[in-house]
């Protein structure tokens, strides 16, 4: 009698398994749709089905890591979050955030707002973004000096359309898309405030013929007119 019962017990056990492997096997079907949620502007769905539909070809619908699949996802242009979630019978629904870009930053890349850099292949472009530029890792930096810069600059009536820092800690930048400022890398704060003046009293005036203007003099500045070699132009120096 207890071995009956023992055979009975097994027997159930393997019918469960059993069933319960038909039955995943009848859930785990290939993924046959991508949806996709949230507000995008600067690409397109097209661009966006385009980027996620290959990374679940081959996959099916319970078996497929939707940790892996987000992190893959993540790296699309433009994403800046991704989230996962299975839809019944065979759908994989994407919710997106798109990254908010304040800034280009050298050819291939923009900036988000916390200086983050993010390929966005070449879509949804926007315009008027000011081109930074920097050794890899200073993003943060460069946007944030940049921030600076800007808000200093624009009381003087010109934008800073390019910010440069160099390998060796120097900088330089462009104002309204013509005159370029080589501020240096020392006692920023007081070449910037001798800019100021100059630009005020005589230079602002003058902006249509300026072709660059150096900061990196202990007590004045120097500036290179259209038309002049620079040797000639750098004579015209402005004692501050």
């Amino acid at each position: 009698m207890r071995r009956g019962s023992l055979f009975g017990l097994v027997l159930m056990a393997l019918v469960l398994v059993a069933g319960g492997r038909a039955l995943w096997l009848w859930l785990d079907r290939p993924i046959e749709r991508v949806v996709i949620d949230g507000q995008v502007r600067h690409v397109g769905p097209g661009y966006l089905r385009s980027q996620l539909a290959p990374l679940v070809v081959g996959e099916t619908w319970l078996s497929v890591d939707l940790g892996e699949l987000r992190e893959r996802a993540r790296e699309v242009g433009w994403l800046a979050e991704v989230r996962i979630s299975r839809r019944w019978p065979d759908v994989l629904a994407f919710e997106l955030e798109e990254q908010r870009p304040v800034a280009r930053w050298h050819d291939d890349f923009l900036l988000n707002a916390a200086g983050e850099p993010f390929a966005f292949d070449g879509e949804g472009l926007p315009t008027g973004l000011p081109d930074l530029a920097g050794p890899p890792g200073s993003g943060p930096e460069v946007l944030a000096y940049y921030r600076q810069l800007q808000a200093r600059l624009e009381e003087l009536g010109v934008a800073v359309t390019q910010l440069r820092l160099e390998a060796r800690g120097a900088w330089r930048l462009q104002l309204d898309h013509s005159i370029w400022v080589m501020l240096g890398r020392n006692d920023r704060p007081a070449r910037l405030a001798r800019f100021a003046a100059a630009w005020e009293r005589e230079l602002g005036q003058l902006e249509e013929h300026i072709r660059y203007i150096d900061l990196r003099y202990p007590n004045g500045i120097a500036v290179a007119w259209h038309g002049e070699s620079d040797s000639e132009g750098l004579e015209s120096a402005h004692n501050g």
